[in-house]
């Protein structure tokens, strides 16, 4: 009986082993979702010739959110990048006689294909949906102080990753293709558009020939074992040209704050571990 009793005790453990084999085998690597939020400082210059002819230039800061995850798309080489910004600026006419203010909420998603990867070098490119919100004020004008900027575009981008020991550098560019953007005729007052109800020919249809706008962000991740610092430029220039209107909005910022991996390991350490897959590093 004893015997017996051992053998079948083989038995199941065998039966067991074989049957774990194939889940085990199906088990994929998990791969993390890559995000950072940053704090940015730099300088702004703003021309609207709705508001003044002068270009008005001072400080800009910005918080933004940066994140990247996996999909299951194109045998997982497909990722999805999603940003949130908060955009806020303080500028001056050349004269320091007058201010402007700017303020800005904008968010884009992108689907980012990754033609080339290797241990340490990474290629993406793809295209996604950007929309934003915000406008100008000017502190001098009584009668049209405010300039309404909102739009949404298809835009196009690349991005280029390469890992060097504890650095991880990114660069990338985005510019839009086609889209859509509110800007009022000329001389017309806000007041006239939306307590009057003329608003027509308010929305713009978009695309290079009346707008131009061009995102370059450049980042350097240092890894610290269990945390990652990201640090960087930002540098963003949009301009549209209609209804003899022009509108230039250029800021370039420094850029600083912590990236993290959604299963709560720094960069460095989800990098090494073969448990783990990074969607970005």
């Amino acid at each position: 009986m004893k015997s017996l009793s051992a053998e079948i005790k083989i038995i199941i453990t065998l039966f067991l082993t074989i049957c774990l084999i194939p889940l085990s085998a199906q088990e994929s690597v998990p791969k993390s979702t890559n995000q950072a939020t940053l704090l940015g400082l730099g300088r702004a210059f703003l021309t609207d010739t709705y508001l003044s002819p002068l270009e008005y230039s001072g400080l800009t800061m910005s918080l933004l959110h940066d994140r990247i995850s996996p999909t299951k798309y194109f045998n997982e080489k497909l990722l999805l990048q999603q940003q949130f910004q908060i955009q806020l600026a303080f500028t001056k006419n050349p004269s320091a006689s007058a201010s402007e203010y700017f303020g800005e909420i904008s968010y884009n998603i992108n689907g980012l294909y990754s033609f080339f990867k290797n241990e340490k070098f990474q290629v993406l490119g793809g295209s996604g949906l950007d929309t934003s919100l915000g406008g100008i004020y000017n502190v001098r004008n009584s009668n049209n102080p405010g300039s309404l900027k909102t739009s949404v575009n298809l835009n196009l981008s690349a991005m280029a990753i390469y890992n060097w020991r504890r650095f991880t550098f990114r660069w990338q560019v985005s510019s839009p293709v086609v889209g859509a953007f509110f800007s009022p005729q000329y001389r017309q007052s806000y007041y006239e558009i939306f307590s009057l109800g003329n608003g027509k020919s308010t929305v713009q249809f978009a695309s290079p020939h009346n707008q131009l706008a061009l995102r370059n962000y450049f980042t350097v991740d240092i890894h610290l074992n269990n945390f990652t610092i990201r640090t960087g430029y930002l540098g963003d220039f949009y301009k549209t040209d209609i209804n003899n209107i022009i509108t230039k909005i250029v800021s370039h910022q420094f850029m600083v704050g912590l990236a993290v991996e959604s299963l709560n390991f720094g960069g460095f350490k989800a990098k090494n571990d073969k448990k783990l897959k990074s969607s970005y590093y």
